[in-house]
C-alpha cells in the first residue's frame, strides 16, 4: 500500500490487529510488551477490539525501526503503514505540544 496516509479506520484496525498477532508470535518482544504494558498474556486477546489498546500496540512497534521493518516485511506492508494506521484509529492523531 503506497498511500498509507489515507488509511480508513477499518483497515487501520486490521493493521493494528495484525501487529498484535505479529507481536504475540515473537516470544522476546511479547515479553517486553507485557512488561511495559502491565498486561497478563490472557488479556491480549480480550483487549484486541479496544482502539486505545491497538494504538498502544502500534506505539510499541513504532519505538524501534528494526521492529517496524520486521513487522512490515513479515506482513508485506510499506514501512509507513503502521504510523498511518495509528493516526487513522480513534484518538490516534499525533499530539503536538508546541
Amino acid at each position: 500500500m503506497r498511500k498509507a496516509e489515507r488509511l480508513g479506520r477499518d483497515y487501520a484496525e486490521t493493521v493494528a490487529i495484525r501487529a498484535l498477532g505479529w507481536l504475540v508470535g515473537n516470544d522476546e518482544l511479547r515479553s517486553v510488551f507485557l512488561g511495559a504494558s502491565g498486561l497478563a498474556p490472557e488479556e491480549l486477546s480480550q483487549r484486541a477490539g479496544d482502539p486505545d489498546f491497538l494504538i498502544s500496540v502500534l506505539d510499541f512497534i513504532l519505538m524501534d525501526d528494526a521492529w517496524i521493518t520486521a513487522f512490515c516485511d513479515a506482513e508485506g506492508l510499506s514501512y509507513d503503514v503502521p504510523m498511518a494506521a495509528r493516526s487513522a484509529l480513534p484518538g490516534g492523531a499525533e499530539t503536538h505540544w508546541t
